[in-house]
This record gives structure tokens, C-alpha cells and sequence, in this order.
């Protein structure tokens, strides 16, 4: 696995990473745990993941921006008048839940919602990258914990 991770580690790392923020269920928090056991700098590692993942966010925000009708009347089957309360809310209390993308199951429909609903884009961005940022440096130190106790 060593060979692996030297070879194919970072563009390993960034692909699963921005595949994970996309509706394409995967996780890589695997892969940066294993890189910083590793022994890889910890912030390369957690700087290449937050920016896979932020990617893959930005892609799902650009397909709520453009897909947003479509996903809305044809998928979801929603009317305009919930549809305007939905957005109501999500402008007056959603806008901060960005900073929750990163949670598992609800992270990737709140990035749609933020397309959807046409979110300035630096607020996106700002809000996004402060909750993966966050996740990956937790996730990041909790294996670096680890580490250290291995190697005791």
C-alpha cells in the first residue's frame, strides 16, 4: 500500500475527494487518514483534500445554478409557491448551513440548495471551504494522535 499511496497519493487523494462532494457516494477520509499514518506533511495532505472536495461542491453548486428548474419541477416535483417558501428560508437561515457540507447524507443537497437558490458565489465559497477546511484538519490530527501512539 505504500508503493500506492507514494505513486498515486495526491491525485489519489484530490479525485476521491472531489468525487465525494458530488452525488457519487464515496468517502476520503479513508485515504487521508491512511496518508498521514503514512507519514505524509499534514498539510499538503488536508490542503489537496479540501480542495478536491471544494471542487466537487462547486461542480453540485453549479448544477443546482443550471439544473436547478429541471431538478425542481421534473425530479423533486415541487410548485412555485413552495418552491418561494423554500427559498425564503433558505436565504434567511440555509445560507450558514454551507458551513455543514461537509456532514455525510445532507452536505451535498445543501451545496444544490445553494445553486438552487443562487447563492453569492464568495459566500459559497467562504462558508464551504471553513467546513471542509475544519473536517479534513480534525480528521487530519485525530490520525496524527493516532500516529503517535503507534509509534509510541
Amino acid at each position: 500500500m505504500e508503493e500506492v499511496l507514494i505513486t498515486h497519493g495526491y491525485p489519489a487523494l484530490f479525485l476521491i475527494s472531489f468525487l465525494a462532494a458530488t452525488i457519487i457516494p464515496l468517502g476520503s477520509e479513508w485515504l487521508l487518514t491512511a496518508m498521514i499514518l503514512q507519514e505524509f506533511p499534514l498539510v499538503p495532505v488536508v490542503a489537496t483534500a479540501t480542495a478536491g472536495n471544494y471542487l466537487g461542491a462547486c461542480t453540485t453548486y453549479i448544477i443546482g445554478i443550471y439544473g436547478g428548474p429541471f431538478i425542481i419541477r421534473k425530479l423533486l416535483r415541487i410548485d412555485e409557491a413552495t418552491q418561494q417558501k423554500a427559498e425564503r428560508l433558505f436565504q434567511k437561515y440555509g445560507t450558514w448551513s454551507l458551513l455543514f457540507s461537509w456532514l455525510p447524507i445532507v452536505g451535498d443537497p445543501l451545496c444544490l440548495a445553494g445553486g438552487v437558490f443562487k447563492v453569492r458565489f464568495t459566500l459559497f465559497t467562504v462558508l464551504v471551504l471553513i467546513g471542509k477546511l475544519l473536517r479534513y484538519a480534525v480528521i487530519a490530527l485525530i490520525a496524527l494522535g493516532g500516529l503517535k501512539v503507534i509509534s509510541g
